[in-house]
């Protein structure tokens, strides 16, 4: 599968049975448009590419550490970025000799990160490899988890690899909403069921309205309120780990459709663009000093 990045995503090719793979292909000659979309989609349920994928790659995607072990990680993640041709033998499927690796992706490399809570352990392996940490941080303090990025940035430099290359990204949960309290009202309900659930398995106490308010502050990990009061805790946390990215979980439990759009809409209208550009105003500053010093 090619995957081209314009005005709209265009599929180029798919693995699927032959008759449906070749009418995709005759339209997509004749229609290279966004509605082509939905067909593509229809092409990737078909059971026929899971079997094809599954078959061919099975053995070797099972990427758990309990399978692969760390070696077996880091081959893996060579082979996927790397290699456009593999030879490969695995124990449930018939070797493979110089077979071509698809799909290719579009970035060069392909980003794959690594996503993490907050065990040293997984950020040692993480800079290790020199891949992209996603660090999960769904409650406490953000401050907490300044060790474990630092962590990874010693790991990755002492394994040979840059750290100022290797992006952090911050993954926690969040609702934007015109009102700070109906923003709360609304988010807790959810949040309080599932985690609470997660807690019956984990061993945490469910969690109280007290504690969920002290969360949504400005040094708080949720993102819950109005979108003011959503950029000082973003411009906190790239203070704290120059985090790239960064990525809100808003339907935590289950919301209304709406509600969730227009969180999506505050965030993306609203928080995005003055953050980025704080985010931009930094990074010049640095520059600028850098260049006196």
């Amino acid at each position: 599968m090619q995957v081209e990045a314009s005005n709209f995503v265009t599929i180029r090719q798919t693995i699927t049975i032959t008759d449906k793979k070749n009418a995709f292909n005759a339209q997509l000659k004749r229609d290279n448009s966004p509605e082509l979309l939905t067909k593509a989609d229809a092409l990737f349920e078909r059971p026929e590419y899971v079997d094809s994928w599954s078959l061919k790659w099975g053995d070797l995607l099972r990427n758990k550490r309990s399978t692969l072990t760390d070696k077996g990680m880091s081959a893996f993640n060579f082979w996927i970025r790397e290699s456009v041709r593999v030879t490969w033998s695995g124990a449930h499927r018939p070797a493979m000799n110089d077979l071509p690796v698809y799909p290719r992706p579009l970035q060069d490399p392909l980003p794959i990160w690594i996503a993490v809570g907050g065990n040293p352990e997984s950020v040692v392996r993480a800079g290790a490899l020199g891949l992209p940490l996603a660090l999960a941080i769904i409650g406490g303090e953000p401050r907490r988890f300044v060790p474990l990025v630092d962590l990874y940035r010693r790991a990755a430099r002492a394994n040979g690899h840059d750290p100022a290359a290797l992006p952090v990204s911050i993954n926690s949960h969040g609702l934007i909403e015109d009102d700070s309290l109906q923003a709360a009202d609304d988010a807790f309900g959810a949040y309080a069921y599932v985690m609470a659930k997660i807690g019956r398995e984990r061993g945490w106490a469910p969690p109280t309205r007290a504690q969920f308010e002290a969360e949504r502050g400005p040094r708080g990990a949720n993102l819950v309120g109005t979108w003011l009061s959503a950029i000082p805790p973003l411009d906190y946390e790239h203070e704290l780990f120059g985090l790239r990215r960064f990525l809100i979980q808003m339907s935590v439990g289950t919301l209304p459709h709406e509600t969730v759009l227009r969180s999506i809409e505050l965030f993306g209208t609203k928080v995005a663009p003055i953050v980025r550009a704080e985010v931009a105003r930094r990074s010049a500053s640095l520059d600028t000093v850098g260049s006196r010093d």
